[in-house]
């Protein structure tokens, strides 16, 4: 998503304004674990402060397809994320500093980096909320039901108590 410069370095635009919806193709979501990242809502503008600095100001949202912890079922995860800031400074952030910025700017790699903070630990489906996780000789415990000891065990718990 490049975006040209050339008219907010003279001074002939105050801002540069920024509406786009962008998906992101099997090359960016292969490797991080999204299954779909598409229609993607990008919103805001790049300005140029007193200094001579270029701000950013984005607004990006949209829907992630991650699969479910439990049963890898698709599920759709809501995100929104504020990009705020020095456009040099940002790109420093990311690595991207050895693009000097001329009279035209990518700022794609800027708006994926946010992105993948937003991405959650662990997705759990509304239908797998519930499950009953167990089988043959196990199950899973929880914090809940962590409270039933085993008697023959009782005592060992005694020694790590402080006294």
């Amino acid at each position: 998503m490049i975006i040209d410069l050339t008219r907010l370095k003279n001074d002939i635009d105050k801002k540069i304004t920024i509406k786009e919806i962008y998906s992101f193709d099997e090359e960016y979501i292969k490797t991080v674990g999204i299954l779909k990242l598409d229609n993607i809502n990008i919103n805001g503008n790049i300005t140029k402060n007193n200094l001579n600095e270029l701000i950013i100001d984005l607004e990006v949202s949209g829907i992630m397809v991650l699969p479910c912890s439990r049963t890898l079922e698709p599920v759709d995860y809501k995100f929104q994320t504020k990009i705020e800031g020095n456009l040099e400074e940002i790109l420093k952030e990311i690595n991207e500093n050895d693009k000097k910025i001329e009279n035209s700017i990518d700022i794609l790699p800027i708006i994926w980096e946010n992105i993948l903070m937003e991405i959650p630990m662990r997705v759990i489906s509304e239908k797998a909320e519930n499950i009953e996780l167990k089988g043959d000789g196990w199950k899973l415990i929880t914090e809940e039901k962590k409270e039933d000891i085993n008697p023959a065990f009782q005592k060992l718990n005694e020694l790590f108590e402080e006294k």
